[in-house]
């Protein structure tokens, strides 16, 4: 498997059991954030995001102690008289893991639970990427999560 490969596979794996997977929650790495990691071998991922029901975060890769990769997002709700915090982390928690079941993070994504449609869509690939998901409740957005990243070099 290539490197960018095994990136990938690692990004996903990380993905599923952290936030997802309701991973162990860290000391922060700084005031007022939420972090959550995994670790695997040479490679680390770190998850760390400020706010609840409107939030921002960045994830981090870094392999043999080296930042390789990173995305950032900022995501609300726009409906909360439709959705909550909670409501919307639980559809967004089974639509992203029958996503990574799939072995990607990325490329567009369509999931219904309920009166619920999780909907993903991305431009680019793990080296460089834009995107992003919302909720929709009869065909209205109910909740919004724009994101973006890549690779980092020096």
């Amino acid at each position: 498997m290539e490197w960018m490969d095994s990136l990938e596979a690692f990004i996903v794996r990380a993905k599923a059991r952290t936030y997802v997977g309701d991973g162990a929650a860290l000391p922060p790495c700084r005031a007022g954030a939420h972090d959550i990691g995994f670790e695997e071998g040479s490679w680390v991922y770190l998850d760390s995001y400020f706010g609840g029901t409107d939030f921002l975060g960045q994830e981090v890769v870094w392999h043999a102690g080296v930042p390789v990769w990173a995305m950032n997002y900022y995501g609300r709700i726009h409906r909360p008289e439709q959705i909550d915090a909670a409501a919307a982390g639980r559809v967004i928690k089974q639509a992203l893991s029958a996503l990574y079941s799939e072995g990607r993070f990325l490329g567009g994504f369509v999931f219904s639970k309920g009166p619920h449609t999780y909907i993903d869509r991305s431009d680019g690939d793990v080296s460089s990427f834009t995107g992003h998901e919302v909720i929709e409740m009869e065909r209205e957005t109910v909740y919004r999560l724009d994101y973006h990243g890549g690779m980092i070099r020096a």
